[in-house]
C-alpha cells in the first residue's frame, strides 16, 4: 500500500501542480508505473473543475462559471496538456519532416499554429461544456470526471500500442514511455472507464461516447505514426485535449438524436 501511494503521488506530482509529500521525486521506476493512475488524475482535475463551476454558478452566470471551471482545470495541471496541444499544432503545422516536427515541438515558444489552435480549442470546449451541463449536480460532476478520465485513458493507451518517437530522452513523457506492465494497462482502463459506467446508470447511451472518442484516438495515433514514427509527450497532451472535446460533442449528439 505504501508503494502504491508513492506511485500515486508520483503521478500527481508529474501531471498536476498539486503539492505532494517532500519525499516524492521523479524516480524513473515510479514514473514508469505512474501511468496506471493517469486516468485517476482525471477524477481529481474533473472534480476540481466541477466544484469551481458549481460554486460559481450560484453567484455568476453559467457562462462565467464555465470559464472559471476551465481556468481551475488549467491551473491544476499547469496547462500540461494544453501546452502539448499547442506544440503539436506548431510542430505538425510547420514541419514537413520528422526531424523538423520534433524540433519545432521541442521549442518552448508558441507559434501561430499553436496560438490559433488554443483559441479555437478553448472556444469549442466552452461552447460544448455549456451544452452538456444539466440541472443535476451529481450528473454534472460525473460528466466532468468522465470527460477527464476517458480522455486521459485515450491518451495513455497510445503508450501501450505505439513506440516513443524521440531518441534523445528530451520529452516530457519519456519516463512513462520506457516500459509498462499489465498493472498499468488495467489501472488506466479501470480508472478511465469507471466514472462513465456510473454515469451510464442515468443515461445508458453515455457508453456510446467511447466509440467516437476511440475512433479519434485511433486516427490521431495513426497520424502521429505516419509523420514521426510514434508519439511524444506533446502528442499525448494533444490527444487528451481533443478527446475531451470529442467526449462533450458526442454527449450533445447522443442527447439530440437518441
Amino acid at each position: 500500500m505504501k508503494k502504491e501511494l508513492h506511485i500515486f503521488f508520483t503521478a500527481l506530482m508529474f501531471y498536476t501542480r498539486i503539492p505532494c509529500p517532500k519525499n516524492i521525486d521523479h524516480n524513473s521506476d515510479y514514473l514508469n508505473k505512474a501511468s496506471r493512475y493517469f486516468s485517476l488524475i482525471g477524477w481529481i482535475v474533473g472534480t476540481i473543475s466541477f466544484l469551481v463551476y458549481d460554486v460559481s454558478v450560484g453567484v455568476f452566470t453559467p457562462e462565467i462559471a464555465i470559464v472559471l471551471s476551465m481556468i481551475a482545470g488549467i491551473l491544476t495541471t499547469g496547462a500540461f496538456h494544453e501546452d502539448g496541444f499547442a506544440d503539436v499544432c506548431d510542430g505538425f503545422g510547420g514541419g514537413r519532416t520528422k526531424e523538423k516536427i520534433l524540433v519545432i515541438m521541442k521549442d518552448s515558444a508558441i507559434g501561430a499554429y499553436g496560438a490559433i489552435g488554443l483559441v479555437l480549442l478553448f472556444l469549442l470546449k466552452f461552447q460544448a461544456v455549456s451544452e452538456v451541463l444539466t440541472t443535476s449536480s451529481l450528473q454534472n460532476l460525473l460528466l466532468f470526471v468522465a470527460a477527464h478520465s476517458v480522455s486521459r485513458l485515450a491518451a495513455i493507451s497510445i503508450v501501450f500500442t505505439h513506440q516513443y518517437s524521440r531518441e534523445d530522452a528530451s520529452s516530457k513523457s519519456k519516463p512513462i514511455a520506457q516500459s509498462y506492465s499489465w498493472r498499468e494497462v488495467i489501472g488506466a482502463f479501470f480508472f478511465g472507464l469507471l466514472p462513465l459506467i456510473v454515469l451510464s446508470f442515468f443515461h445508458w447511451q453515455m457508453l456510446l461516447v467511447l466509440v467516437p472518442v476511440f475512433i479519434t484516438r485511433f486516427f490521431l495515433a495513426r497520424y502521429f505514426q505516419k509523420w514521426i514514427d510514434g508519439y511524444t509527450g506533446d502528442c499525448l497532451g494533444a490527444t487528451q485535449q481533443v478527446c475531451e472535446i470529442i467526449f462533450y460533442l458526442s454527449c450533445i449528439a447522443l442527447w439530440k438524436f437518441i
